[in-house]
């Protein structure tokens, strides 16, 4: 490792001196690092600051926080495929691999290599209009969801051409399997293994008693068309980005060429790290 990136959180707190004191670390180290200018002069070092695209030059992301900043810096850096090592400055944490108390020996293991890549799937999304196409990519998930007000929505799906069902419902989720353990576990959905190359369709409040989440194959397509009529429609990507929908959108979603790469210094599995936050999630205060 000579170069590595910073993203932070600047709202957490004390994330001045974390930052600081990284960046110390690593260069006392003889690795240089790096951060977009407005973090780098906000976390008061902006001699450390670079224009946003050149962090995907890094030999690795540092990314300080909680799952949602990884989520957003994981779209950042995905066309690059650089790799993703997340400090958990948050509450749970499924993505983020340490936590602030072993921060200093995890950054040794990271510069000495002891540590392996997670490949992470990701989904390419496609909004098709007469007159435009919106395009995004997430991590965790693609929603369709209803605005404000409680009115159900008309979501008639297809799986590549395939006419599955027409849901009335307060919206649809589409998830990776990494995805699985945010939004449509909450809905009710299935938890899947990480290494899975599959998408999670998980309805939202379904107006049906048959209605069950549904997991496809990732070389298909889920085509989804909106009949909502004067209802406010929205698509949430990763719970972050946001696009109004309008009556007679096609969304499409598949699995998408690029991948998030997550480093992982522990020998931890997936399933005692479900153990461990599920149970930690009921405990913690909001």
């Amino acid at each position: 490792m000579q170069l590595i990136a910073l993203v932070a959180n600047l709202e957490k707190r004390g994330i001045r001196e974390v930052a600081t004191g990284i960046i110390t670390y690593l260069e006392e180290r003889g690795v240089r690092t790096i951060i977009a200018r407005k973090q780098a002069l906000a976390l008061g070092v902006p001699e450390r600051g670079v224009a946003e695209q050149e962090l995907q030059g890094a030999d690795c992301l540092l990314v300080l926080g909680g799952d949602g900043t990884l989520l957003q810096a994981a779209r950042q850096v995905c066309t690059s495929a650089t790799p993703i090592l997340g400090i958990n400055l948050g509450r749970l944490g499924f993505l983020t691999e340490v936590e602030l108390a072993d921060l200093y020996p995890a950054l040794d293991k990271l510069l000495t290599g002891d540590y392996h890549i997670e490949q992470r799937m990701m989904l390419q999304s496609t909004v098709k209009r007469p007159d435009q196409i919106l395009t995004c990519t997430a991590l965790n998930d693609i929603v369709v969801t209803k605005g404000a007000f409680p009115r159900l929505l008309s979501l008639e799906v297809y799986i590549s051409s395939d006419y599955l069902d027409t849901y009335p419902a307060d919206g649809l989720i589409v998830a990776t399997p990494t995805g699985s353990t945010a939004y449509s576990l909450s809905a009710g959905g299935p938890l899947l293994t990480p290494d899975l190359r599959v998408m999670l369709l998980t309805p939202i409040c379904p107006h049906t008693l048959y209605a069950r989440p549904l997991v496809v194959p990732g070389k298909h397509q889920i085509e989804i068309h909106v009949h909502a009529p004067e209802v406010e429609v929205m698509l949430a990507v990763d719970g972050q980005q946001g696009l109004s929908l309008r009556n007679g959108d096609v969304i499409t979603v598949t699995e998408a060429s690029t991948t998030t790469q997550l480093i992982r210094l522990q020998d931890k599995t997936f399933f005692s790290l479900v153990r461990q936050k599920l149970q930690e999630g009921g405990n913690r205060q909001l």
